[in-house]
């Protein structure tokens, strides 16, 4: 008996418990997945524009010599400032000395010989007054006078332009900047206007040349010109936190109709020789207008084919899907146009692990854009400008 009343108990139990499936199942389902859930961020952005391009030197010198010799001596060291008027080069100036020499003794000799030219027309004149000498030998006189005094004034133009080579023989800086190393050593023999002795480029401050095409400059910077300072932030490859300061201050005339694109340029300082000629840079500048924008974590925008959405957080903490309309991106934000609300809450790190409809534990975080730049530094800009 004691047997037949466990069995009966145990196909009991099975029964019953066969009857309550929902309880079952609510003993084995798993916890709403907890996921990270923030408030968006709403702040006071400008529309940033970024562009690429090669930094140029305002003035490039290719140092050419004047004069045809051979170098004497090479008065700089390679690769260092050098100031307008510095001797660079020597070019042996000894066959230039002796033809001023030449010259200037060729000019007493001319001189004498005019002297004497002039006495005999002196006298041609005194005899020509009593008839005392024909026409003819006083115009000769006269004659042989103007030809000693333009043989002269020859000789001297051609000591003017001799003393010139013989300056031409030191070789100057015509500008301030940093040279280059010497392409011509000393000893070697230099042709005029045709042998390259180095380059000197300036370094007081550099240009960066780029191209806006002509849908943003009409929309966002129509009203800039040169007399106008836009500024523009300047970062160098590798370099990305050190920002260098600068403005637009050349717009070209014409939009290119081959590309549709407008010649820009903007203007850096370098005092701190940091900036060269060549370099690979990024440019960012902003359209003038500030407005408030709302700005999620990029993270938190997934895709759908062709749309972009966010996963928002119900009253009921489950999962809702909404599209979105996105703008530019700052930092590691993105601005949202259109889709959300100042009173959404959202999936900080997006559809990863989760999805629409799932009931999910939230874990509040705060967005933190301290470190995120949204407006350009102002004052920074402003001290740049100023400086000019």
């Amino acid at each position: 008996m004691k047997y037949k009343f466990s069995v009966l108990s145990v196909l009991t139990a099975i029964i019953l418990s066969g009857c309550n499936p929902q309880s079952e199942q609510q003993s084995i389902a798993p916890p709403p997945t907890a996921i990270d859930v923030a408030s968006v961020a709403y702040e006071a952005v400008q529309r940033w524009h970024t562009y690429t391009t090669r930094l140029e030197s305002p003035e490039v010198v290719t140092l050419m010599p004047r004069v045809s010799g051979v170098i004497h001596n090479i008065s700089f060291n390679e690769g260092q400032q050098v100031n307008k008027g510095d001797v660079l080069f020597q070019i042996d100036p000894r066959p230039f000395q002796a033809e001023v020499a030449r010259l200037k003794a060729e000019i007493t000799s001319a001189e004498a010989a005019l002297e004497q030219a002039q006495s005999k027309e002196q006298r041609a004149v005194n005899l020509g007054k009593r008839s005392a000498i024909s026409e003819e030998q006083m115009e000769s006189r006269v004659a042989d006078t103007k030809q000693r005094q333009a043989d002269l004034l020859a000789l001297r133009a051609q000591l003017d332009a001799a003393k010139l080579d013989l300056t031409f023989t030191e070789v100057k800086s015509p500008i301030d900047g940093v040279i280059s190393r010497a392409d011509i050593t000393r000893g070697n023999n230099v042709t005029a206007n045709k042998s390259v002795l180095t380059t000197i480029i300036a370094n007081e401050e550099m240009y960066a040349y780029f191209n806006i095409d002509e849908r943003t400059w009409n929309s966002e910077f129509s009203e800039v010109t040169s007399n106008t300072p836009l500024p523009v932030t300047l970062s160098l490859t590798g370099n990305k936190q050190v920002k260098h300061h600068g403005f637009v201050d050349f717009v070209d005339n014409t939009i290119n109709p081959s590309t549709g694109t407008l010649r820009v340029r903007a203007s850096f300082s370098n005092e701190d020789a940091a900036l060269k000629p060549g370099a690979f840079a990024r440019l960012q500048l902003a359209s003038s207008d500030i407005s408030n924008k709302i700005l999620i974590p990029d993270r938190a925008i997934g895709t759908d084919l062709k749309n972009r959405f966010v996963l928002t957080v119900s009253n009921d903490n489950v999962l809702e899907y909404k599209l979105v309309e996105v703008g530019e991106r700052h930092g590691n934000f993105r601005v949202i146009n259109k889709g959300l609300t100042l009173d959404d809450q959202i999936a900080v790190n997006g559809p990863a692990k989760v999805g629409p409809g799932m009931p999910v534990t939230p874990r509040r975080v705060t967005l933190d854009l301290s470190a995120v730049k949204l407006t350009i530094d102002e004052s920074a800009a402003t001290d740049t400008i100023a400086a000019r």
